[in-house]
């Protein structure tokens, strides 16, 4: 095996966000550029000699080749050894597993998440850290600073690892072992959660119905909730992972997942339904005719985690992204846990659960995870809220009313505008960043502002600080609006606005959220003056 040493020079823009890189296909298609972000994720973590990784990821349009890529640099870098997963699948929970589970030195994820997939779509490469968790800011400031002095990368000249057939492959002096990517992570699942109890509940009639959006969960739900846990062949859909994913939109959300909205609002409704997006680490949540907000889920299995053998001490902590709806805060005050706010971002709970302050976190983006991995987990979501199910009897519906009963509701949504032009979106928050300063008594929408700030993080563990996290408006009864430009998109900027408010009427389990939510929405218009700056009146996304 001959090792090459490639001149190359820095290429602008390879500053990983929170999920890593993420760029359109054709970009990482482009001469050197894959070669170079991968030789500064080695020069980030002081070089891959003697070390051992996993790498996989969702399959999208890309990967294969990339995985190949991917192998021989760390063979030309001296790596000691590679785990794959067969066919470079992995999911990214599954990935956070392996990584723990081997006691690897990290592992490399190839996913763009919840966005499209395909040659003109989207591609996205991401560095988790031994602990299984997305690279901390102190690693991706070190990998974003070697693309910038980058001359030269190794890249061995060798024949392509075969990753069709499981066992153990030499690249040099490199194993390159490939692996089932579904077994260990099936194996954690029924460790975790009463398998007993939720097949009892399906072998009586209830039907599940989980659509895997031609995305990488698709072969892990088949597994679990068809093959060990007796779901109805057929109760998985789309299940075969495709790199374009079906031509669709892998984000589980009532827009995206059409499909399974339109099966679970017919008269013949399945009891649950489920969607996960393109790695796996997203969920949306049905009953029969309902929705369940992120926000409403990550209450809801906080409150009843107890249920599952996993959790059945109790949690030690909860913890939400600060755009999340408070509707975790109302649980985590009546069961006397602590619940703590972080930015936006899953290495931000990494610190907590790995010092054991909790167990059970979340965000509003549909992504709920705990202390078995650290990344977040769409199947484990979907495998809580049935072993719930099976405890307690109740149905979707029952269950989300009760406890809103019990702790009222929080009527929440999320409204993405996406593709604005980025200078656009820059002026209105700089104008926003100046507004809240003497916001505080103005009312806007008949609402009245009592607080306002740009959210700054201080974490309890480390120490480090985290600034400009998101502007938060907060009015009177409750209510609030957060606005903040998102990072996990390739075009243009998103501007994303949380809107929340707070009831605890009798009536409050009928509404409309976004009826109930008209006046922060109203107020949210007003206050940044979206039209003004961008020219749009409605949202891309409501979620």
């Amino acid at each position: 095996m001959e090792i090459l040493t490639i001149e190359t020079q820095p290429i602008d823009g390879q500053k990983p966000g929170t999920s890593g890189l993420r760029k359109k296909t054709r970009t990482f298609m482009a001469p050197h550029y894959l070669e170079n972000f991968i030789q500064a994720i080695w020069d980030g973590i002081g070089g891959v000699a003697g070390k051992t990784l996993v790498l996989g990821g969702d399959g999208r349009y890309f990967s294969p080749q990339a995985a190949q890529v991917i192998l021989r640099m760390a063979a030309a870098s001296g790596a000691k050894r590679v785990i794959v997963g067969q066919g470079a699948l992995l999911s990214t929970p599954a990935a956070s597993n392996l990584i723990r589970t081997r006691k690897t030195d990290g592992g490399i994820i190839l996913s763009a998440s919840h966005n499209p997939g395909g040659i003109d779509e989207d591609f996205g490469v991401k560095f988790n850290t031994p602990n299984g968790g997305p690279a901390a800011e102190d690693v991706t400031g070190r990998i974003f600073a070697a693309t910038k002095t980058i001359t030269a990368y190794k890249i061995a000249e060798a024949q392509d690892a075969d990753l069709s057939s499981l066992g153990e492959h030499a690249m040099g002096d490199m194993v390159v072992e490939v692996v089932d990517p579904v077994a260990d992570y099936a194996d954690l699942m029924e460790q975790l959660f009463d398998f007993d109890a939720i097949r009892g509940m399906i072998a009586g009639g209830f039907r599940i119905c989980f659509d895997a959006m031609h995305a990488v969960t698709g072969p892990y739900a088949k597994e679990v909730l068809e093959n060990r846990l007796g779901a109805k062949a057929g109760s998985v859909k789309n299940a075969i992972p495709k790199p374009d994913f079906g031509g669709g939109h892998p984000d589980p959300n009532p827009i995206w997942a059409k499909e399974l909205m339109e099966i679970m609002h017919a008269d013949d409704a399945p009891d649950f339904g489920a969607a996960s997006d393109g790695d796996g680490d997203r969920n949306m949540i049905m009953g029969p005719g309902t929705y369940v907000s992120p926000s409403d889920s990550l209450a809801v299995l906080a409150a009843n985690a107890h249920r599952a053998p996993a959790y059945a001490n109790g949690l030690a902590g909860v913890a939400r992204s600060m755009p999340t709806s408070r509707a975790l805060d109302a649980v985590a005050e009546k069961k006397k846990l602590d619940c703590y706010e972080t930015p936006t971002g899953w290495k931000f709970f990494g610190n907590l659960l790995d010092a054991g302050k909790i167990t059970l976190c979340g965000e509003e983006s549909a992504g709920t995870g705990s202390n078995h991995v650290r990344e977040k987990d769409g199947l484990w979501a979907v495998l809580l809220w049935l072993n719930i199910l099976a405890s307690t009897g109740k149905g979707v519906v029952e269950l989300l009313h009760d406890h809103w009963a019990e702790y009222g509701r929080n009527f929440y949504s999320r409204h993405d505008f996406e593709g604005i032009e980025n200078d656009k979106a820059d002026a209105m928050f700089d104008a926003l960043t100046l507004k809240i300063e003497d916001i505080a008594g103005e009312s806007f929408a008949g609402r009245k502002v009592i607080a306002a700030d740009d959210f700054t993080y201080h974490d309890p563990v480390d120490g480090s600080v985290a600034e400009h996290q998101g502007i938060r408006i907060m009015f009177e009864n409750g209510g609030r609006v957060v606005y903040r430009l998102s990072g996990t998109g390739t075009v243009g900027a998103t501007l994303r606005v949380y809107l929340e408010d707070v009831s605890d009427a009798a009536d409050a389990k009928d509404r409309d959220a976004q009826d109930a939510l008209s006046d922060m929405i109203a107020a949210a218009h007003e206050i940044a003056r979206i039209e003004h700056h961008t020219g749009r009146t409605e949202p891309d996304v409501r979620a």
